[in-house]
């Protein structure tokens, strides 16, 4: 199914609100690092670009302006990056082994009296985001922790 790339942005940006942020998860999953560099390319980059398309300029002219321009370009394109992966992620249909991952922690999850949605037959990373999201914010650290060590 392709999206288009303001979808896309706006199913990166909630896909990054969405995933849990968990110690738990940085060694399965690659959201944690990618969240982390993509926000952090927010913060950043704009300023980057400006200060490396003045100094560009200023050190080597005008002359050298569609460079400077380029490289600024460059610098601002980093996060959006960040924010289409992770909006294509989101969209994608879970693999086998995290498929079955996900029904068993949504079993777990509603035998302990969770208030879930139904599960889904072919969930995507989105859904497997909202199941995480919930048990690291309803369920204890024991529980969890039993979850993950799958």
């Amino acid at each position: 199914m392709q999206h288009s790339f303001s979808t896309l942005l706006r199913d990166g940006q909630d896909y990054m609100k969405l995933w849990p942020e968990a110690k738990e998860l940085g060694s399965y999953f690659a959201e944690p690092r990618v969240i982390a560099a993509t926000k952090f390319g927010l913060k950043v980059m704009p300023a980057l670009a400006v200060v490396s398309t003045t100094l560009m300029v200023q050190v080597n002219g005008s002359t050298y302006l569609p460079q400077a321009l380029a490289i600024g370009g460059f610098f601002l394109s980093l996060p959006f990056q960040g924010v289409l992966w992770l909006g294509h992620r989101s969209n994608q249909v879970l693999p086998p082994a995290l498929r079955h991952w996900y029904r068993d922690i949504h079993a777990k999850m509603a035998a302990h009296g969770c208030s879930l949605k139904a599960a889904k037959a072919y969930p995507k990373y989105r859904e497997l985001a909202e199941l995480l999201k919930t048990a690291f914010s309803e369920l204890d650290r024991v529980f969890r922790k039993d979850l993950l060590s799958q």
